[in-house]
């Protein structure tokens, strides 16, 4: 076998793929395990690459970090494909690059793949450590380390260093004591890469920093090699009662306890490991999502990746007028029992089950196949209505009452002047699950409501999202002309939605996706679509916007997670390919452990998947993004 020059530019994703400028003919692609993009032991990777034709594998070029490297190719069935090692790799960031000839100034395919970066300390030296003033957002910063302590490795996570402290603490109102505090996790062997783990609801407690994944079921970020980072938003307690009252507590956990966490987590990096990250990603989702799309707005120079699942963008303002919206619609058409109405019986198990399947069955087949989802979401349109009973309710129809409820509720809130105050809801399958109940009626047996609107999103209103508070209002009570105006005070620091152009953060290169359920039943994917749609036209167009932002949507998925959907999928591989690649994710494959056997392509908005008539139903290789 003849030795060649080449160079390689690594695509790390499980499939090669070539730059966008590059024809997707050539690909390169690492077959490190488990995870492509990290070479946790040694100095060299294991490639794959793919020409167009066998003939162009003499004038090939690859290189190493800039450097024509020699390597021996071994050629396998198909004369296109060749394997190779990559020997020579350096501690941290290498990007392998394919050229096409030794004189093209420009390479047909690249990957990048890191090695491991050891710690310059012992974890136990971080304990009581000072982080310099001038590493920190502002000289007034005070940091405290009150923990540093090796986390062993298991089966899922490797060692790595715990580090736990608090940030600028503050006496507050009502003589309550606050302060931020945070986690960082360090690996031992570490990649070169930081996420910033989101959090979610009201926050109030520092979440075990092992970089949680999309959906449910993926591999942590930790595992990937990542330091980690999470706060508690600047607060102790999961309710807005425990912090709402105070204007500091409440600016942190709008922003600025993130900002801190993540420049004390970059901070920590430089000091342990003698560098800080070569790249940065955020991923959340609820209020993890709006704290990612908060960072692409407020600190646009802190992540080179964002990923936004289920955002809570108008979590201040139009989503929890729309969970007050539905509270009442439904309590007005729940039986009494007892001392008053009992919210969570205005749809019994086997009515919303009805409803689901009346949904499936006016769009389901509309994407080329009968299998319980709606792809076609953009297409699909239902009717309530169709559901009435002709005479007195049975199993078989809604009354009049709750199809009048249900037309209310998924056309969304709107003022006596008919103005809309939030987004419409799709109609999809998922509204039959318990991720569907338990947000919207809860499943209380008596007239004391536990619907997680009621339980978390009133307290939210009451407490915090209200300026000035209002601890006893009941959202049972919410007036549509006059209440939203006490909300846009902290909507203004707190809400996501407005920016829609994001020009700092395109403008030095960076990427975001978001991902949504379908069946969401607190923040509607229709608000984030609308979203994407107004980012695209004030940034070029759909096809300009794609190149830098894209959106996916999981049919059948409730809040983050759940439902009958393919609600596994690797967020963190697609971001990391994307910003390290520039491989654009077309098609994100999810599996679902609610549909065992089951694949599906979670297509790039404005395409959805199609059945592409043959091939297995189960298999999303029979399946097209179009």
């Amino acid at each position: 076998m003849t030795r060649l020059n080449r160079v390689l530019t690594v695509m790390f994703v499980l499939a090669g793929i070539a730059l966008a400028a590059a024809p997707a003919r050539y690909k390169i692609q690492s077959l490190s395990t488990p995870f492509p993009e990290f070479v946790d032991n040694g100095t060299s990777v294991n490639v794959r690459i793919t020409v167009p034709a066998a003939s162009l594998v003499r004038g090939m070029v690859l290189r190493l970090n800039g450097k024509d490297a020699e390597l021996a190719l071994k050629p396998e069935a198909a004369p296109t494909s060749l394997t190779a090692a990559v020997t020579g790799l350096k501690a941290g960031r290498n990007v392998v690059a394919v050229f096409a000839k030794k004189s093209d100034a420009k390479p047909v395919a690249q990957m990048t793949v890191s090695t491991a970066i050891s710690p310059k300390l012992q974890c136990a030296e971080l304990a009581g450590i000072t982080i310099p003033a001038n590493a920190l957002g502002s000289p007034t910063d005070k940091v405290v380390i009150t923990s540093a302590q090796p986390g062993a490795a298991t089966a899922s996570l490797p060692g790595h260093c715990i580090v736990r402290g608090n940030a600028n603490p503050h006496d507050g109102a009502n003589g309550s004591h606050f302060a931020i505090g945070f986690e960082v996790r360090l690996p031992d062997r570490w990649s070169g890469r930081f996420l910033f783990q989101g959090g979610g609801g009201n926050d109030g407690n520092v979440g075990q920093a092992t970089g949680a994944n999309t959906g449910s079921g993926s591999p942590p970020a930790l595992a990937h090699g990542f330091a980690v980072a999470s706060t508690d938003g600047g607060h102790n307690g999961r309710t807005a009662a425990d912090f709402g009252f105070d204007q500091q507590a409440r600016i942190d956990h709008a922003y600025n306890a993130y900002d801190k966490t993540v420049v004390i987590a970059k901070a920590l990096m430089k000091l342990y490991y003698g560098q800080g990250p070569d790249r940065s990603y955020v991923i959340g989702c609820s209020g993890g999502g709006r704290q990612a799309m908060m960072f692409s707005q407020r600190f646009p120079e802190y992540f080179d990746g964002v990923v936004a699942c289920a955002p809570a963008m108008r979590v201040a303002s139009g989503a929890t007028i729309s969970a007050a919206w539905e509270s009442k619609l439904y309590q007005a058409i729940a039986p009494v029992v007892g001392g008053g109405p009992v919210i969570s019986q205005a749809f019994t198990n086997d009515d919303l089950q009805l409803l689901s399947k009346a949904i499936l069955s006016a769009c389901d087949a509309r994407d080329g196949a009968v299998d319980g989802a709606i792809d076609d979401y953009q297409g699909c349109t239902f009717e309530p209505k169709t559901l009435l009973c002709a005479g007195a309710k049975t199993a078989a129809c809604l009354s009049a009452a709750q199809v009048n409820a249900l037309a209310q509720g998924f056309g969304g809130p709107h003022d006596s002047a008919g103005k809309a105050l939030y987004a419409k809801w799709p109609w999809d399958a998922g509204v039959g699950s318990q991720g569907w109940r338990s947000w919207k009626i809860g499943s209380s047996p008596n007239e004391k409501p536990n619907s997680a609107f009621v339980s978390l999103m009133q307290d939210a209103l009451e407490n915090e999202f209200f300026t000035p508070a209002d601890p006893k209002f009941s959202i049972f009570d919410f007036n549509f002309d006059k209440d939203p105006a006490r909300m846009e005070a902290e909507s203004a620091i707190y809400d996501t939605y407005r920016d829609d152009r994001l020009t700092a953060f395109h403008a030095r290169g960076g990427k975001l996706l978001f991902i949504h359920g379908l069946s969401d039943p607190i923040f509607s994917p229709l608000d984030t679509i609308d979203y994407y749609n107004r980012l695209a036209k004030n940034n070029g167009g759909m096809a300009a916007t794609q190149t830098w932002a894209r959106a996916f949507f999981v049919p059948g998925m409730t809040h983050c997670s759940g439902g009958p959907a393919t609600d596994t999928f690797d967020g963190l591989a697609a971001i990391i390919a994307w910003v390290e690649n520039n491989q654009a994710p077309e098609r994100i494959v999810a599996t679902g452990r609610s549909l065992p056997g089951r694949s599906r392509p979670l297509c790039a908005y404005p395409s959805q998947a199609h059945y592409l008539g043959s091939g297995n139903i189960q298999s999303a290789e029979s399946f097209a993004c179009r």
